[in-house]
């Protein structure tokens, strides 16, 4: 069985920005992902923990 989801703290918010650009983050709370508008990327957040990594970024449209 697997454990639930452990929620994103949006303090974290804050503190992190985009890899690519250094630009401020959105949060998405539905799709759990911080968007970078500047860098039209999405990144995941798992287990309430978010990946900055550009190349597990999702593009956005």
């Amino acid at each position: 069985m697997s454990e639930p989801e452990k929620p994103f703290d949006r303090r974290m918010l804050e503190a992190l920005v985009c890899p690519q650009t250094h630009a401020v983050l959105s949060y998405d709370a539905e799709r759990q992902e911080l968007v970078s508008k500047a860098a039209h990327l999405a990144y995941p957040i798992r287990n309430g923990i978010p990946v900055m990594l550009v190349d597990e970024a999702r593009p956005l449209d």
